[in-house]
């Protein structure tokens, strides 16, 4: 396969996902939408670009990142919580329009299990999402506009809560009270598995796939978070059991069982 890689958004997840790809010998490509952070990109060996996605243009040099490679990973939150809600839509149908104009021939699109309803108990790749968020009805049609690019095969991953050593959702919700649904089971992922998983995807050429990528262990919210909370030494949440409903269970089967992928990383740890 090529061995050039462009990512759009070196963050969080792109980032050190750009370290493994570097390390197994591909060159990255990496955008950052913060000049600052240009140097640290190139520190680690990053072909950095400035590059931003807003909802009415793209700003940087988008020709160029795109030039340099045939695999694209489009790793750019929705950001649709808080005051300051976009079009996530819009944003994804202009890189769509500047995928059309590339070379790009494969895309990695990291996606959200946000795209399934709570209501939906069970969920494999094969049930029809049903979100019933903002963020989850964004995600979903950005999925489908880049799913549907002339020429180009999309593999879309959607991941469950991200977690890692300096992410947890536990950080927040230690010492809160009258917390709900908390008979609701837990979708998390580890960083670690994250990026073995996008790995996979490249080396093995998993390509017009749509993966959901959860730990397959789904304690409820309550038990979860009191037993991390009592392996981290900090106060622990506490729920109201007032929910009608009993979450969703984000099924990994298809990676474990027909794509022989295992994940490492205990979201216990």
């Amino acid at each position: 396969m090529n061995k050039s890689i462009a990512i759009m958004g070196c963050g969080w997840l792109g980032f050190p996902l750009a370290q493994s790809l570097i390390k197994q010998g591909f060159k990255v490509y990496g955008t950052t939408t913060s000049t600052n952070k240009l140097p640290v990109l190139e520190k680690a060996g990053i072909v950095p670009f400035l590059v931003s996605v807003s909802e009415e243009r793209i700003e940087g040099q988008i020709v160029e990142l795109l030039g340099n490679s045939e695999s694209l990973i489009i790793n750019i939150p929705p950001k649709l919580r808080g005051s300051n809600r976009g079009n996530y839509v819009q944003k994804m149908a202009l890189v769509r329009q500047a995928v059309i104009a590339s070379k790009i021939r494969n895309i990695v699109f990291i996606s959200s299990t946000s795209v399934y309803g709570d209501g939906q108990g069970k969920v494999t790749e094969v049930v029809p999402p049903e979100p019933t968020s903002e963020s989850g009805k964004q995600v979903l049609s950005a999925e489908k506009l880049i799913s549907n690019i002339p020429n180009v095969e999309t593999t879309i991953i959607r991941f469950g809560g991200l977690i890692g050593k300096d992410r947890h959702p536990i950080t927040m919700l230690s010492g809160k009270k009258d917390l709900r649904n908390g008979n609701h089971p837990v979708n998390l992922i580890h960083l670690d598995d994250c990026v073995a998983l996008i790995n996979s995807v490249l080396k093995k050429h998993w390509w017009g796939e749509v993966f959901n990528a959860v730990y397959p262990i789904h304690p409820t919210k309550e038990k979860y978070y009191q037993q991390i909370a009592l392996k981290r030494g900090v106060m622990p949440p506490e729920y109201v059991q007032n929910s009608k409903f009993s979450g969703k269970i984000i099924d990994s089967s298809k990676l474990i069982s027909v794509k022989k992928f295992r994940f490492k990383t205990s979201i216990f740890d």
